[in-house]
């Protein structure tokens, strides 16, 4: 009678008091997870603190690294190539109008040299802390403030139109394959990167030259960005300047020679 009472009382017999409680097993658990994830970083780390050891190179480092190695491989390429057509002209089976022939596609491919009367193109970043300059437009975004892809396109397309013969961004020249391209605020081009300020040099007529850049849509919209929040803007005269043949491959993978 004792006994049945005291479980009348309690209301709880002894059975339900043994019942699986899943919530304790749920807390063992993560508690057993928590200390895995402090072993692992424990044992990564080897006593170094991981989050700011400078032996590990962040990505955007680690980019820059690859593009000086892709800049010296393609030096070291073009330094080959010259040596294998050096010898290979020694004994070609070619004609002299055939060379002749060839020089010229050579040169119009951007292959070879090209020196005459040439402008440049100068684009920047504006200052972090810039402010809108002139009444009625609003307070700069991050985004205001950088150069884009676009601009760096709208400076190019706009030389082409102009009649440029050759046209060299950076350090390279660009040939029909060329793709500018930005990732964030760096240019990536033809496998290597660069920051700004931007330099684009043009061999042509430096009056049609500037007359195009004046005349494009997209650069009178940028000249706005220009004016109101400070993004960078210089055009130059260069007088004569030599532009670089371009030294890298050219593999077509879906273009056909037209017969």
């Amino acid at each position: 009678m004792s006994n049945s009472a005291d479980s009348i009382g309690t209301g709880t017999s002894p059975a339900r008091r043994r019942r699986f409680r899943p919530v304790r097993v749920l807390t063992a658990a993560v508690f057993a997870l928590a200390g895995l994830i402090f072993f692992t970083s424990f044992d990564t780390a080897k006593g170094t603190n991981i989050r700011t050891d400078a032996s590990l190179l962040r990505l955007s480092d680690l980019i820059h690294e690859r593009s000086r190695e892709n800049g010296g491989l393609e030096e070291s390429n073009g330094a080959l190539r010259e040596d294998v057509e050096a010898l290979a002209e020694r004994d070609d089976g070619r004609t002299e109008s055939e060379d002749d022939e060839l020089a010229a596609l050579e040169e119009k491919a951007g292959k070879q040299e090209l020196r005459g009367e040439a402008i440049s193109v100068t684009l920047d970043d504006a200052p972090p802390d810039a402010t809108a300059k002139l009444p009625g437009y609003p307070e700069p975004q991050p985004d205001y403030l950088v150069i884009h892809q676009q601009d760096l396109q709208a400076v190019v397309n706009a030389l082409w139109q102009g009649g440029a013969e050759g046209i060299r961004v950076m350090d390279q020249r660009l040939i029909s394959t060329s793709a500018v391209r930005c990732v964030g605020n760096t240019l990536i081009l033809q496998g290597r990167v660069y920051s700004p300020p931007y330099r684009i040099q043009a061999v042509g007529d430096p009056k049609r030259l500037k007359d195009a850049l004046a005349a494009s849509p997209a650069i009178q919209n940028y000249m706005v960005y220009v004016n109101v929040y400070g993004l960078g803007w210089k055009v130059e005269d260069d007088g004569r300047a030599t532009l670089p043949g371009y030294s890298g491959t050219a593999d077509l993978h879906y273009a056909r020679p037209v017969d």
